[in-house]
């Protein structure tokens, strides 16, 4: 016997409404709300190491460094999303008066798990390629040292991937390199 389960579809407006009392946040994919999981310490400790590294390195220059409780808009998918960390150049661009929700990050990174990197490399990837302002896009990985850097190009997404720790970070939207080995401090790989 198969029992057919009802999909409930949202507004923008009710994921609005409902995420301001929510205990945990969710993710809105036009029309479907979907819980995020939990972080875990190596994703946490990347996302604010990386987060520390943009934030030194770009003082006093105009530009934003915002970490995982910023939301962000993708209105040509309706995806409401919160990336781990993203980066704007000038000032950000924000939906509403609440100043909760940003649209134009020129640099987001996500740190991968196990449960959501097919995701992030995947149709995530895809929603945020449709952000004019959005010139790199980083993954790294919290089991072992990898990260890949996707970069915008005339020519279209350029790849590229280092997996040693002494490896660096090269942003070219920025001009900041990196070195992994400050990604990674006080990462412990089991």
């Amino acid at each position: 016997m198969l029992i057919q389960t009802k999909t409930s579809y949202y507004t923008p407006e009710e994921y609005l409404a409902l995420e301001e009392v929510a205990e945990i946040k969710s993710e809105y994919l036009d029309g479907e709300i979907v819980p995020m999981t939990g972080g875990t310490a190596n994703h946490n400790q990347i996302s604010l190491n990386l987060a520390m590294q943009l934030r030194l390195a770009l003082k006093g220059q105009s530009y934003r460094v915002f970490i995982n409780d910023m939301r962000l808009w993708i209105p040509r998918n309706r995806r409401y999303t919160y990336p781990d960390v993203m980066l704007i150049a000038g000032s950000p661009i924000f939906t509403d008066d609440s100043n909760t929700t940003v649209t134009n990050p020129s640099v987001i990174a996500e740190s991968l798990s196990k449960s959501t990197q097919d995701y992030d490399k995947g149709e995530k990837f895809d929603a945020y390629r449709s952000i004019p302002e959005l010139q790199e896009y980083i993954l790294i990985d919290q089991y072992k040292i990898h990260v890949i850097q996707y970069r915008k190009t005339p020519d279209g997404w350029l790849l590229t991937e280092s997996q040693s720790v002494d490896a660096v970070l090269s942003l070219s939207s920025v001009n900041l390199q990196i070195a992994l080995s400050e990604i990674y401090d006080l990462v412990e790989f089991d």
